[in-house]
């Protein structure tokens, strides 16, 4: 019996905790084989047990979802536009909600760390809220400000304590539980000052609590704008295909919404639009542009018998095409759906700071109850010290280091890989750019140019390269053709006037001064009786040098041979030969035709060499290797290498391609061309090295910090018992400083 498998969609996770919890429940249910959830596209692939009943599993399944208090939707024949659109618009709302309470938050955040701390570096405070004078007022006005910060991230606190009760903390729990530390001892502080002690007010920890929510709630809000951004890459996808058609019946068409079409129907797509399905030319011949689709800049002629695709561009003449696949069966569904297949797919660090929470708050907690217990029934010293060595040790561990090491980190190096013509999407490809083995490249557009150039001219019977030149441009001056806008370029300004005629998968044919003048390959020559015997050897050589050779004949004779091609970013072969000399592997893999891509390879030295790839093939050939154990990455610009970019464990776009590969991407390059790939390989490595530098201060000082707060200098040397004062200062300090070494970044180069 073959295994069932099915999606659902998920509701409520909001961390990597969320998810893990999730995948550890599900997957110990006896009717499931195995489970994958999402975080990023709040989806879970299911797979049931053999002689599992489907919607027995499928309802056992949301049950026990639903019990962890998250929902669960089975997805079922999904629309994908419809469906892209409502999630769209769901996550523009809570994206939106964030920020409203985000504003206030930092505001109040900014005023409290005035009262509290400005007049220890000399800032005025009025007499009435000074400590010193009125120690009252100076508690009370803090306590009013930080409640309604903690009221705005008030769902650290829900979740966070709901996830620790649980069984599954997260870094919520982190922050509820050292935040939430803070704030009760300045509570227990401030009615020690009502009660008539004015020395507590230097035991007031109010900023740290109110100021700390404030950063974390800037990040996630940053985080949930780079995943709103990740979702636009399906969003480009979508908005490809037009979502009307010309249905074409009777000798008479209309415009109708796609969804009134069906299969075996004809459609008709008139010159300058897009095509609406997949479908067979039934008639007409025309010139397809599928840049948006293969990434290769030469349109594709197309007649009568040829399939085209829903979202290439059609060219010049109208087109009847009987439509075979629509909707969520066409080649470009197929790959959104591999888009958010590879979105779905994890990085091995993505859950290191959710282990690291899950075995640190308990132990803390622990640690701080036993140190109660120990000094109330094991030691002659009054019940407050007992108290106030738990408290220490729950303000001393708070994870304002641990919280900081890494997203810090992140945020210096983000902005300096900006800086630097380097948008990295997230943490998770930062980390992973600096481990890649292997890096593949697309050819068209990223270790080329993307636009055809005229490389060479030989001339045959007297004429010039200027007349030349000047001839075959005053052919394609009304055309928008790459080639045409290559030769136009070369071209003199003083053009003459021809009134040209397009022959589809030909060329162009005109006639001046009583002269015919062809353009094209050397099917339209030999149809024109123009002999090009003489020509047969440059045609050789530039058919073996992956150069493109069009013809011009005027008067019935060969005028001249034209090579046209993509040329190499002039840093293509000096980033290849520094990848290689860092033990990196490289790939090319492109739509382009096989000699074309081997003679491309060659010229750069690239070890190994995939041509005539199918978009979604592309994602195949790097998901074969990252079997291997290999980590891959992937360098593109084109719709095409969508699914290839984001199946690679890091995707870099480049960013004169069209959107969807941007989007999908992991890592933009912005400017200077390929050479930006290096920067942020080295950029990682420096970053990754920084935020381990970051996390062992932060655990060295937990380390050190916790047992002295427990007591252990006054048990075993007699000193001094660690003040809550105290160890709320030492946990600043240790902010201070791991932010302070994440600053370094800010000059890398």
């Amino acid at each position: 019996m073959s295994v069932c498998q099915f999606e659902l969609k998920i509701t409520g996770m909001h961390c990597a905790a969320c998810s893990s919890r999730i995948e550890r429940v599900v997957s110990k249910m006896p009717e499931v084989a195995s489970v994958s959830v999402s975080l990023p596209t709040n989806r879970a692939q299911v797979k049931l047990n053999d002689g599992v009943g489907r919607d027995n599993g499928v309802k056992a399944v949301i049950a026990r979802i639903e019990k962890l208090h998250f929902g669960a939707k089975l997805v079922e024949n999904e629309d994908l536009v419809e469906s892209w659109q409502k999630e769209n618009e769901e996550s523009r709302q809570a994206l939106a909600n964030q920020y409203r309470k985000l504003t206030p938050m930092v505001i109040l955040a900014l005023v409290l760390l005035y009262v509290s701390m400005g007049h220890m570096i000399g800032l005025p405070l009025p007499d009435f809220l000074s400590p010193e004078q009125s120690s009252v007022a100076f508690a009370l006005i803090q306590l009013l400000i930080v409640l309604p910060i903690m009221y705005l991230g008030s769902h650290f606190y829900r979740d966070g304590l709901s996830n620790l009760f649980n069984g599954s903390p997260n870094m919520d729990s982190l922050v509820a539980v050292g935040t939430g530390a803070a704030f009760l001892y300045s509570l227990f502080s401030t009615l020690q000052i009502l009660l008539g002690d004015p020395s507590y007010a230097m035991n007031l920890y109010f900023e740290s609590c109110g100021v700390l929510v404030a950063m974390i709630s800037i990040g996630q809000y940053m985080e949930a704008k780079s995943k709103r951004k990740a979702g636009d890459a399906i969003g480009s996808l979508m908005r490809v295909v037009p979502q009307t058609a010309r249905r074409y019946r009777d000798g008479k068409s209309e415009v109708v919404p796609i969804h009134y079409l069906a299969e075996g129907e004809t459609i008709l797509v008139q010159p300058g639009e897009r095509i609406s399905a997949d479908g067979k030319v039934v008639e007409g011949t025309s010139e397809v542009d599928t840049s948006l689709l293969t990434g290769e800049s030469i349109p594709r002629a197309v007649t009568v018998g040829e399939l085209v695709i829903a979202g290439s561009l059609n060219g010049t003449h109208p087109l009847l095409v009987q439509v075979t696949h629509l909707g969520n069966d066409t080649v470009l569904a197929q790959i959104i759906r591999l888009v958010r297949s590879a979105q779905s797919s994890k990085a091995p660090v993505a859950s290191l700071a959710d282990r690291v929470s899950f075995y640190f708050v308990p132990t803390v907690m622990m640690l701080a109850v036993l140190t109660f217990v120990a000094w109330a029934l094991f030691s002659d010293e009054p019940l407050s010290l007992a108290f106030k060595a738990m408290i220490s040790v729950l303000v001393i561990a708070c994870p304002c280091a641990m919280g900081l090491a890494t997203p810090t980190s992140i945020m210096v190096a983000t902005a300096r890989g900006a800086q630097l013509g380097v948008l990295i999407k997230d943490a998770v490809a930062l980390e992973m750019a600096g481990k890649v083995d292997v890096i593949a490249f697309d050819k068209t557009g990223t270790l080329t140019i993307g636009e055809p150039k005229v490389l060479e001219t030989v001339c045959f019977n007297e004429y010039t390269q200027d007349e030349v030149h000047r001839l075959a441009a005053s052919l394609e001056v009304r055309s928008e053709h790459p080639i045409a806008k290559a030769l136009l370029k070369k071209a003199p300004s003083d053009l003459y006037e021809i009134q040209p005629t397009v022959m589809p998968g030909l060329g162009l044919g005109g006639e001046l001064n009583g002269q015919p003048i062809y353009l094209g390959n050397s099917a339209l020559m030999l149809q024109k009786a123009i002999d090009i015997q003489e020509a047969l050897p440059v045609l050789e050589r530039l058919s073996n040098s992956a150069k493109t050779p069009l013809m011009l004949a005027v008067g019935g004779h060969l005028a001249a041979v034209i090579a046209i091609a993509d040329t190499v970013r002039p840093e293509s072969s000096r980033v290849l030969k520094t990848l290689r000399s860092m033990g990196i592997r490289t790939l090319m893999i492109s739509g382009d035709n096989k000699k074309t891509a081997q003679t491309i390879a060659t010229e750069l030295g690239i070890d190994e060499v995939y041509g005539e790839v199918l978009p979604q093939d592309k994602a195949r050939i790097i998901s074969q290797l990252q079997s291997e154990g290999l980590k891959v990455a992937m360098v593109g610009d084109g719709l095409n290498d969508a699914p290839a970019l984001a199946q690679a464990d890091v995707g870099f776009a480049v960013a004169e391609g069209v959107d969807v590969s941007a989007q999908a991407g992991d890592i933009i390059l912005m400017k200077h061309g390929l050479e930006s790939v290096l920067t942020a390989l080295r950029l990682s490595k420096a970053t990754m090295r920084n935020i381990f530098e970051n996390l062992g201060w932060a655990f060295g000082y937990n380390i050190l910090g916790i047992p002295v707060a427990m007591g252990a200098l006054y048990i075993l040397f007699g000193g001094p018992m660690l003040s809550p004062m105290i160890g709320g200062t030492a946990m600043a300090l240790s902010s201070t400083s791991v932010v302070l070494n994440a600053l370094r970044l800010r000059f890398f180069r």
